[in-house]
């Protein structure tokens, strides 16, 4: 039986089912992006505000050899993949793994439900913010154990890699939290981009 979390607003309680700590492995690839696998911590939680906040850590299990980076050189033209702190990567033990990329934000249940929704669902608001330059709204739906999103506005730096568009299903799956992520860059289609499966962590 799933218990709420305590202090959680009652606002968040359709996000109530994420709030946690998870970890677990997937894979990322996409055009210019060699196929790898990747450990991942997510944190969902609450401070007693109408939100959830959300901090996630993806760490390369295997770097690629000759993979492209989300952030293009000053030229344009594609780097090879670099730390946050600048070092192209080798394979690396899991505590040594090099970070390839960090998201965090709020989630939010707005109160107005848009036309069309249907009754086991709420609107849900999504802002996430990344170290390379990029700040995305996203605007969807929860209900039944299933989130999926798409990017309302994604604003970016002058030095950040061009995203046009992104799309994201979260889902609940016997206890476990699934989620994938769909990407147009780089002139790209809308095609996946990451994908994992994540246990909840003890407290």
């Amino acid at each position: 039986m799933f218990d709420l979390p305590d202090g959680l607003a009652p606002e968040a309680y359709p996000l109530a089912w994420l709030v946690g700590r998870w970890r677990g492995e997937g894979v990322v690839g996409y055009p210019g992006i060699e196929e790898t696998a990747f450990t991942q911590d997510v944190v969902f939680d609450h401070d007693g505000g109408p939100y959830l906040t959300y901090r996630s850590t993806i760490r390369l299990i295997v770097a690629p050899d000759d993979a492209a980076s989300l952030t293009p050189g000053a030229d344009g033209q594609d780097e090879p993949l670099r730390t946050a702190g600048g070092e192209v990567p080798g394979a690396a033990a899991e505590s040594d793994a090099p970070v390839w990329s960090t998201e965090a934000g709020f989630w939010r249940v707005p109160p107005e439900r848009p036309d069309g929704l249907a009754e086991n669902q709420f609107p849900v608001e999504v802002l996430m913010a990344d170290p390379s330059g990029h700040v995305a709204v996203y605007l969807g739906a929860v209900g039944n154990g299933r989130i999926d999103l798409a990017s309302d506005v994604i604003a970016r730096t002058s030095t950040a890699a061009e995203v046009a568009a992104a799309k994201r299903l979260y889902g609940l799956v016997n206890g476990e939290l699934m989620w994938a992520w769909d990407l147009a860059a780089f002139g790209e289609p809308m095609q996946t981009y990451a994908s994992a499966r994540l246990t909840r962590q003890d407290p």
